[in-house]
């Protein structure tokens, strides 16, 4: 197999993935206006994850990051499933 094939097989998924979140994102600018993305915190899970914020929210700002405002449950129950 020719190499220019093989590049082209491997690179073809992620230009046509591309180019689908571009028009995607374009038709959605045009019927909702521009957008805000930001960082956010999830405290139940204890993710961050990119998304579109509303005008009135905040994102997430690492340095106000608390580790022990974490609400894992794996940690929190005991043994016999008992808050710890």
């Amino acid at each position: 197999m020719d190499a220019r094939l093989i590049a082209a097989i491997i690179i073809l998924p992620f230009a046509f993935a591309f180019i689908y979140a571009g028009i995607h994102e374009y038709l959605r600018y045009k019927s909702e206006g521009r957008a805000n993305y930001g960082l956010v915190y999830d405290e139940e899970s204890g993710t961050t994850h990119v998304t579109g914020i509303g005008d009135d929210a905040e994102g997430y700002d690492p340095e106000d990051f608390d580790p022990n405002d974490y609400n894992d449950p794996d940690i929190q129950s005991g043994e016999d499933g008992d808050k710890a």
